[in-house]
Order: structure tokens, then sequence, then C-alpha cells
């Protein structure tokens, strides 16, 4: 422990208590609020409906399809990116030279290079399996879509059985959101390179980009007025 400074715990705690607060708030209760994640639920739903009154459905297998790329995406960089960090930390004394030479950084030993390192390894091991989950999830859907019965013959069921695959959908879209989220606050953590206020600084305005990007933004104002209903004439 003589390795972290009570402001380097400090520092560490408010990250871990910002990062922890906010997807609670986001994930749990801006779904009740309309964010980003309760709004896209609804078109989901109305995908789904659409989904039930269409003959042919490959168009809803290649949206899958496209979704799944993007988790695949993340996934494999976030593979690359601890490739990288590991890397670097069987190098750590060339590391402390490099960080040694760059101005306003604080000066790090070995071990406390090590264990940022460490730290953005367990970020990017947490990215990669969020996306993992995320890519099964849909992959999950997708056999759900080609199992369900032909518009022709739907069932009393099928509506029922088609929420669940909106909610499915929309349970692997918040995986793949935490993934992604995990990106923005790795970013926040390199700051504690520079220094323990950076890292509180830096934590901070990634809460605060990503509230008004999620809560706040015209994005999301342009998906509210275009919410679709959850009725599907023919259904």
């Amino acid at each position: 422990m003589s390795y972290f400074s009570t402001l380097d715990l400090i520092a560490i705690g408010y990250f871990l208590a910002v990062w922890i607060g906010y997807t609670y708030f986001a994930d749990e209760i801006g779904p009740k609020k309309a964010n980003l994640i309760g709004t896209m639920a609804a078109h989901r739903d109305a995908w789904m409906l659409q989904m039930l009154a269409r003959d042919n459905r490959m168009v809803d297998l290649q949206i899958m399809r496209n979704l799944t790329r993007t988790g695949v995406f993340f996934a494999s960089t976030s593979i690359l990116i601890l490739a990288g960090l590991v890397a670097i930390m069987g190098a750590t004394e060339k590391a402390v030279s490099l960080f040694e030479n760059l101005p306003l950084v604080s000066r790090l030993g070995p071990l406390e290079v090590e264990i940022r390192l460490a730290a953005m390894c367990l970020i990017f091991i947490y990215a990669f399996f969020k996306f993992a989950w995320s890519i099964r999830q849909l992959s999950y859907c997708t056999i759900q879509i080609g199992a369900m019965d032909p518009s022709s013959a739907l069932t009393d069921d099928c509506n029922e059985r088609c929420r669940y695959i909106s909610q499915l959908a929309t349970l692997a879209a918040k995986h793949s959101n935490r993934g992604l989220r995990s990106y923005y606050f790795a970013m926040a953590l390199l700051a504690w390179f520079l220094h323990s206020f950076a890292l509180i600084a830096a934590a901070s305005l990634v809460v605060l980009v990503m509230y008004r990007r999620e809560f706040r933004s015209k994005t999301l104002q342009i998906l509210r007025e275009s919410r679709p209903t959850k009725e599907v004439d023919g259904v």
C-alpha cells in the first residue's frame, strides 16, 4: 500500500464510485426517464411487431448480423488493446523512462506504472466479456426470429414471443453499452498517469459527456419524437 498515496486511493475510489453509480443510474433508473436505452427499447418492440407481419424475414436477420458485427469489432479491439498493454508491461523500464521525459507527468516507479497498466487491462477484460455476451444474446435473438411462425399462420402467443425477443435484444444492447462505456472510463484512467487530480477530473468529464449523450442529446430528442406505436396493422 506504500505505493498508493492517500490521494491515489481517493482518486481510485472516486473513479469506481462514479462508474458504478452512473451505470446503475443509466441502466436502471434512466429507462424510466426515457433515456437512449428506454427509448430504443420502444423502437425494438415496434421492429419485432413489424417482423411478425413480414413473410420474408431476411431483412431482420441482416439487421441482427450488422448489430453483431459491431460487438465483434469492439471485442476484437479489446483483445488487441490487451495485447498491447501486456507488451508494455513486459518493458516497464522503458515505459518509466518515457513518462519521465513527458511534461506535467508525475514521477512513477516501475511498480506504480505496472499497477496502472494492470488496471487498464482489467477494464478491457471487462469490456471483452461484455461484448462477447452481447454477441451471444444477439445470436439467440436470431435463432428465435428464425423459429417464429410465418405471417400467414400466426398464433395467439406470437406477440408474446416477439416481446421476449425484443427484451433479449434490449438486454444485449445494455451489455454492449456497458462494454462501450468501459472504453470511455479507460480513457479517463489514462489521466492517472498524469496525476490523481487529473483522474478525478477526467472521470467527472466522462460522466458529464455520457450523461449529456444519453439524457440530453439532440439524437435522443429525435428518437423520442419518432417513437413508434406498439401496434402494427394486420398483427
